[in-house]
């Protein structure tokens, strides 16, 4: 197979919030031999995170949006998309809730990363809930995003065990290991029928 150079492969943005752990798993893919994909744009609404300095030291292009106001945000967000052609777009701990009218604009463009198996525990504090539930698996999902929080169609989802011992800390780090090995391979299967 010939490798692709970088101007063929399909130009994707990853929103990042913070650690940017899963930013780091899809930047690892995407210098692969065999990568469909190439990280265009970062967008994040922090400008001191562990994402940010990991993507300005890995030169990609990186813009921070002022949250202030969510409208002129999303405004700015939607140029920056347009004018690096984006086809893909990655929420990877991005912490703020999309508008609907952002998410119809970018319909079946937009995946995220959620810490349990969907649709069990949506929104926030999954692995205290989980544990307070005495489950015997937690994982995560990667799934599209629609306007009903963490409600779109699933695209993969892998568990993980929750032993006795676990607090939501160290099931956290668990999950987190399956969400870095997990969101490249949900890349690759969307971006096949991009």
């Amino acid at each position: 197979m010939v490798k692709l150079t970088g101007k063929k492969k399909i130009p994707i943005a990853v929103f990042i919030s913070g650690r940017g752990s899963n930013l780091k798993s899809i930047y690892k893919y995407s210098n692969t031999k065999y990568s469909l994909i190439n990280i265009r744009l970062i967008i994040s609404d922090k400008s001191h995170v562990r994402g940010v300095l990991f993507a300005k030291k890995n030169k990609i292009n990186t813009k921070i949006v002022n949250y202030g106001n969510k409208n002129k945000a999303e405004k700015k967000i939607i140029n920056f998309l347009s004018k690096n052609n984006i086809k893909l777009i990655c929420l990877a701990g991005f912490m703020r809730i999309l508008s609907k009218n952002f998410i119809n604009k970018y319909k079946h463009k937009i995946i995220n990363i959620h810490p349990s198996l969907l649709p069990k525990y949506k929104g926030l504090n999954t692995h205290e809930r989980v544990i307070k539930m005495k489950e015997k698996y937690s994982g995560c999902t990667i799934h599209f995003v629609t306007t009903k929080l963490d409600s779109g169609k699933i695209i993969i989802q892998k568990k993980v065990k929750i032993m006795k011992s676990d607090t939501p800390k160290s099931l956290a780090k668990k999950v987190l290991k399956l969400e870095n090995k997990l969101y490249p391979m949900a890349i690759k299967k969307v971006i096949s029928k991009i």
